[in-house]
């Protein structure tokens, strides 16, 4: 009992290891940069995007911007027929370019994943810089001399 009695006092006390600020968790990259799967449901999805974007109609723009009323066959024109005017393979090289940029993305999605941790650190320490810089403004209540 008069062991105990010794030790509590000593548990109170804080001690310099103890009062040391822990460190800050390693960073956990998310899963989904590090997929290989990502690439090919962004290459997927850029494919995808690609086709809405050559069936929008611009007959009406075109004529909107000529200052003239657009004509039946104006309406119905589209960007896939804009530029397949000039290159009748173009629907097929924007289709090829894009499945050509899969490693061009995996290798972002890697550069990413090795640049985030640093990039993390670099925030929170701007974000120290700014609390400290904030707690030394002086309050607008204060008196002026």
């Amino acid at each position: 009992m008069r062991l105990n009695l010794v030790f509590v006092p000593l548990l109170m006390c804080a001690t310099p290891a103890l009062a040391q600020p822990t460190a800050p968790p390693p960073v956990q990259i998310p899963h989904e940069l590090t997929d290989p799967a990502t690439a090919d449901k962004l290459a997927r999805g850029m494919q995808a995007l690609s086709k809405a974007f050559l069936n929008l109609p611009v007959g009406e723009v075109q004529a909107a911007l000529e200052g003239r009323h657009a004509t039946p066959a104006e309406k119905r024109l589209t960007v896939r027929d804009v530029a397949s005017s000039d290159d009748p393979n173009f629907e097929r090289n924007v289709q090829r370019q894009i499945a050509q940029s899969k490693p061009m993305i995996e290798q972002s999605m890697k550069a990413l994943a090795a640049a985030l941790p640093a990039m993390i650190e670099s925030v929170g320490k701007a974000q120290e810089a700014l609390e400290r810089a904030a707690a030394n403004m002086p309050r607008p209540d204060y008196p002026k001399r």
